[in-house]
């Protein structure tokens, strides 16, 4: 009777622990029906980087919620901080700087990283889906060895939901610590969550431009002599077609 009893008990917890099993995958797939994908647009060091994100299922929590993407761009690609304020001015993007006071000139080996927190607007084309868009440029790198190219990876960005009246699913979202309010008009206390999503398929290369070490010597000659060439011809029409007139001091 005992061993009957043992028997039935470790059956109920099987059976318990299989069904919790179950629906933490259920939960996890559910989970991370959201989507994230990123694509370099143009060619050259200027370029727009475009940002897509599909919720799915876990898009029917976030009615009124801002929905943004957390990048972390590598020294070798920055944001422009003027050309973004006007772009915000106009209202055709939307996005923060950390930090927000960035070098344009500075080269690549002598820049920082750039978080940028990307707020997103509603793709009317699908449902529970956001895009935006931000103007990238390429910073000027070392001389290479062989390459003539350098490679600047992307990695795929976070999702996160700012959300002021809404509570979400404990299971799908988890708070998340950002230096930035909310987008849009809500009162009352609001909150950024971080969602599990499926990340990029793949991370968007961007290739800039490098010259070789073994045309220094030449790169420097030519220069060297274009400056030259040129200051002597500029010289040349001030003293031909120039007008000098005697300056004369009185006291």
């Amino acid at each position: 009777m005992a061993d009957v009893q043992r028997r039935r008990r470790g059956e109920a917890l099987l059976r318990a622990g299989l069904a919790a099993l179950l629906c933490a995958l259920h939960v996890q797939a559910a989970c991370q029906d959201a989507t994230v994908t990123q694509e370099l647009l143009k060619e050259g060091f200027h370029r727009d980087l475009l940002v897509k994100v599909e919720l799915g299922a876990v898009g029917e929590d976030v009615g009124g919620c801002a929905v943004a993407a957390r990048t972390r761009l590598p020294p070798g690609i920055y944001v422009d901080p003027y050309e973004l304020a006007s772009l915000q001015q106009h209202n055709l993007t939307k996005a923060v700087l950390i930090p927000d006071v960035i070098d344009v000139e500075a080269p690549e080996y002598l820049a920082t990283d750039l978080l940028v927190l990307l707020y997103m607007e509603p793709d009317p084309r699908c449902s529970h889906c956001f895009r935006a868009a931000l103007p990238v440029h390429g910073r000027y790198h070392r001389p290479a060895e062989e390459s003539e190219d350098a490679l600047v990876i992307l990695k795929s960005p976070e999702v996160l939901i700012c959300c002021c009246d809404n509570c979400l699913s404990v299971e799908c979202w988890k708070p998340a610590e950002v230096e930035a309010p909310c987008s849009g008009k809500n009162v009352g206390p609001c909150r950024w969550y971080s969602v599990m999503h499926k990340p990029a398929y793949e991370e968007s290369i961007l290739q800039v431009p490098v010259g070789l070490r073994q045309h220094s010597s030449l790169v420097c000659v030519v220069t060297l002599l274009a400056t030259v060439l040129c200051s002597g011809l500029i010289l040349a029409a001030v003293c031909k077609y120039g007008h000098f007139s005697p300056v004369t001091c009185s006291e």
